[in-house]
């Protein structure tokens, strides 16, 4: 018997479909640019400013009035540098004291340094000493302190006070030795203020003020004797 012919069969492959993908548009992003003036405040502000220089109080030549030293003439202003900051300073002689201080200008306000008296300052001022003088009956060591204070507040008016309290002339009773101490103290820084001021030496405002002193008192006591 004759074997049937076997038909190969041969599979088709299905046609293979081709996709092609889409490629998205690209956006093109272009970098602003940051604008001059911006550019410029960054570059200024990045810089360091000098410091803001402060118009001093004092100048050379003047004299000023330190609380607890009296009258005192500025020779110089000196700059130093401490810290890697710079600091001003008035040199401050004292001729009565013989003596130098160096003052920052920034703290002379706080430390209450001020200007000599005008002359009509002075000459208002000097019309205390011809009032009558006012004794606080309290124990001496009380108003020795106090005396002290008002001397060292460098208050024109406070240190004449005390000048014209504690003056006594030759008819009246003699002063203890600390009395006299502070009576002089006051009355030196008084005459230094004075002499500055008239133009002077020391030796005449210390004269002119005891002349004033000796006839107001002269004048309360005779018209003590009248009463």
């Amino acid at each position: 018997a004759k074997k049937a012919p076997v038909k190969k069969t041969i599979a088709k492959k299905a046609p293979v479909k081709k996709t092609i993908a889409k490629k998205a548009p690209v956006k093109k992003t272009i970098a602003k640019k940051p604008s001059s003036k911006k550019t410029t405040a960054k570059k200024l502000s990045s810089k360091k400013l000098p410091p803001k220089k402060i118009k001093l109080q004092y100048s050379v030549g003047d004299f000023i009035v330190y609380p607890s030293h009296g009258v005192g003439e500025i020779t110089d202003i000196q700059t130093f540098e401490i810290a890697e900051e710079k600091l001003e300073m008035y040199n401050v002689i004292f001729d009565k004291e013989k003596m130098t201080l160096k003052i920052p200008t920034i703290k002379a306000k706080e430390i209450g340094i001020r200007k000599v008296s005008s002359r009509n300052e002075m000459k208002k001022t000097l019309e205390i000493l011809k009032s009558k003088a006012k004794i606080r009956r309290t124990m001496w060591s009380r108003r020795a302190q106090e005396y002290e204070a008002k001397i060292n507040s460098g208050i024109l008016i406070e240190l004449t006070e005390v000048v014209r309290d504690l003056f006594r002339n030759s008819n009246q009773p003699e002063q203890s030795y600390s009395e006299r101490q502070l009576y002089e103290s006051a009355r030196d820084r008084l005459a230094r203020e004075v002499a500055v001021v008239e133009k002077t030496n020391d030796d005449k405002a210390v004269e002119k003020i005891e002349i004033i002193l000796n006839d107001a008192t002269r004048k309360s006591s005779s018209e003590n004797s009248i009463i």
